[in-house]
């Protein structure tokens, strides 16, 4: 039988029917076409009852938590406007006062949640187009580090994030994700 693999593409994943029903992460990108400003968003969910292609995405029927990532270059022009009040190619659904903030050497300001925002019932992630992507990570033994090497990548190579920043800003993000993103306390 063959080992599990760290990650795969989501939508890839699904054809080849290898979602995981419970423990399973989704990280998906949302990467701007003019600057390097960029929205990640990561859920975690548990305890699938189905999953579906619906319009040009796939829906998880089952309760999700996400964590959403703003990555803000420094000449971005509208940094003092409230992330969930910016156009919805830029909008993430939270204020300034519910994220974290990181400055980046380089003056790029990367956010993400101080908790985890509770989809009940379902939620849906739409196909990447371009660039963007969405992949699935199972819960392995390592999944925090591979995560954390994931991002401390891609903060870099697509985000123009000096490394030793991309570093420290991915090692927090996975301490979030490791505090607010389990599932462990509920019970069924």
């Amino acid at each position: 039988m063959p080992a599990t693999p760290k990650a795969l593409e989501l939508f890839d994943a699904y054809g080849k029917s290898m979602l995981p029903n419970k423990d399973g992460f989704i990280i998906s990108s949302f990467f701007s076409q003019h600057s390097t400003y960029t929205r990640y968003e990561i859920v975690s969910y548990n305890n699938v009852k189905s999953i579906y292609p619906s319009g040009d995405g796939l829906t998880f029927q089952t309760d999700g938590k996400k964590l959403y990532i703003l990555v803000e270059p420094q000449g971005y022009p509208k940094k003092s406007e409230e992330p969930y009040c910016r156009s919805s190619t830029e909008q993430i659904p939270l204020r300034f006062s519910e994220l974290e903030s990181y400055t980046a050497k380089n003056q790029t300001r990367i956010y993400y949640g101080r908790q985890s925002v509770i989809s009940y019932g379902a939620f849906t992630i739409s196909k990447p187009t371009g660039i963007n992507f969405s992949f699935v990570f199972f819960h392995l033994p390592d999944m925090i580090p591979t995560i954390q090497s994931f991002f401390e990548k891609t903060l870099n190579k697509e985000t123009d994030i000096p490394l030793s920043d991309a570093k420290k800003v991915s090692k927090a993000i996975c301490e979030k994700v490791a505090t607010v993103m389990s599932w462990d306390y509920q019970k069924d």
